[in-house]
């Protein structure tokens, strides 16, 4: 037993010795490893501190250790529906209903009615034949290109994809062709050098994270039509918000139907819980209820979580103001910080990346906010290439034009102050 007279850190020195003392050589050497990479994570400056919210996500947030609330500018609550009551209403009556899960796999038996009207929404929302839910659009994308691609098929992947499309690709056994970013005539050239492959495949990101920019669609179909491929787009930074209606990339470029495979997520503007999907042609979504492994291999969504989404695209049917207010809000937010002599990345987009360049600048600027009351993070290499530091402010309809001119302000002040602006 330890000595009362001895100093906490003195017993914490002591606790730790015994541990260590019974930890196996192969343990100790693991330790040390792990200890060594933690080390040059934080050495390198990309070490990532999360900062703990005591509040639903809303647009004004309790974080702990800072005395009062602040806006939030970083959340993907595109639609401010995360804290929406109606969908909070949805979610404990189906709690009520459904109980808390189901402790088995679709096939199994942990399929109800509300996962399949889900689909069925999910499907009539993008004009599909049929759709699949997932855990994530993380499990979404990593489920479909080993189930669909074999050695005789080809993948083309834009360089800048969201991880998930990165690691999904990874396990099919196509023919892997990596293009650079929205380059439509690098994309043209290794469609011509795959013309003997039997399934092609084009696979984008609708809306870049990073950077706040929209993929070609237009010219990535009539490519797809010349050489015989097919396409593929992940709409986590889309559905629900973007384009007039909310469909997403399609819609906003006006080619509504001409993409045959989505993913997306319910994660985001969909209510800000979790969840992901696959929607398009029958025969596809009966192939990956078939082999699809995250799917086979999870467990349903939670009754709650699916009654969560299911009321939002319930909401979105109906005529409401929010994405005509997110729209306005985002073209507010970047034509006051680009007048300020801010430089702001992407298309018109509610991701709005704040170029900095430096990393150690990029957290500063961040910290520096935080104290001002308004939350937003810095991203910086790997998240990012090397000098593209950034801070990445992200709009919701559930920002006033008073909570957007606040956010401009305090970057303008610090702006002025780091010597950014002058």
């Amino acid at each position: 037993m330890l000595r009362r007279s001895w100093s906490i850190q003195q017993q914490r020195s002591a606790l730790l010795f015994l541990q260590q003392s019974r930890l196996s050589h192969a343990q100790v050497q693991l330790k040390e490893i792990l200890d060594e990479t933690l080390g040059g994570i934080k050495s390198a400056g990309t070490w990532k501190e999360e900062r703990i919210i005591q509040t639903p996500q809303k647009v004004a947030v309790r974080v702990q250790n800072v005395k009062s609330p602040i806006l939030n500018f970083c959340a993907n609550n595109y639609l401010g529906l995360a804290n929406n009551r109606e969908v909070i209403e949805a979610s404990k009556e189906a709690l009520d209903k459904y109980g808390a899960g189901l402790s088995s796999v679709r096939f199994i038996c942990g399929t109800q009615d509300i996962h399949k009207e889900l689909e069925g929404k999910i499907a009539k929302f993008h004009g599909r034949e049929d759709a699949i839910l997932y855990i994530s659009c993380f499990d979404a994308n990593a489920g479909i290109f080993e189930v669909l691609l074999g050695p005789e098929d080809a993948v083309f992947s834009d360089e800048l994809n969201h991880a998930s499309l990165i690691d999904g690709i990874r396990l099919c056994k196509a023919k892997k062709n990596r293009y650079k970013h929205r380059d439509m005539e690098d994309l043209e050239r290794q469609l011509k050098d795959s013309s003997s492959s039997r399934i092609k495949l084009i696979v984008t990101d609708g809306v870049f994270s990073m950077d706040g920019t929209v993929a070609p669609l237009p010219q990535i179909v009539e490519l797809a039509e010349r050489y015989g491929a097919l396409t593929l787009i992940d709409e986590c930074h889309a559905t629900g918000f973007y384009g007039s209606t909310g469909r997403g990339t399609e819609e906003y470029h006006e080619i509504s139907g001409k993409i045959d495979i989505i993913n997306s997520t319910l994660g985001k503007a969909l209510g800000g819980a979790a969840g992901g999907y696959t929607t398009g042609s029958t025969e596809l979504i009966q192939l990956l209820r078939q082999r699809s492994r995250p799917y086979l291999f999870s467990n349903s969504p939670p009754p709650a979580i699916t009654a969560t989404a299911s009321k939002v695209f319930d909401l979105l049917q109906s005529p409401n103001q929010l994405i005509s207010r997110l729209k306005t809000g985002t073209e507010k937010f970047r034509m006051m910080m680009k007048a300020a002599g801010f430089t702001i990345s992407g298309d018109n987009h509610p991701i709005c990346p704040v170029m900095i360049g430096d990393a150690a600048l990029a957290a500063q600027f961040a910290e520096k906010m935080l104290g001002r009351g308004v939350y937003v993070v810095g991203f910086s290499y790997p998240v990012v290439p090397h000098g593209k530091a950034r801070i990445r402010v992200q709009i919701s309809a559930a920002h006033t034009e008073e909570d957007i001119d606040y956010c401009v302000d305090a970057f303008v002040a610090i702006g002025r102050e780091l010597k950014l602006i002058s």
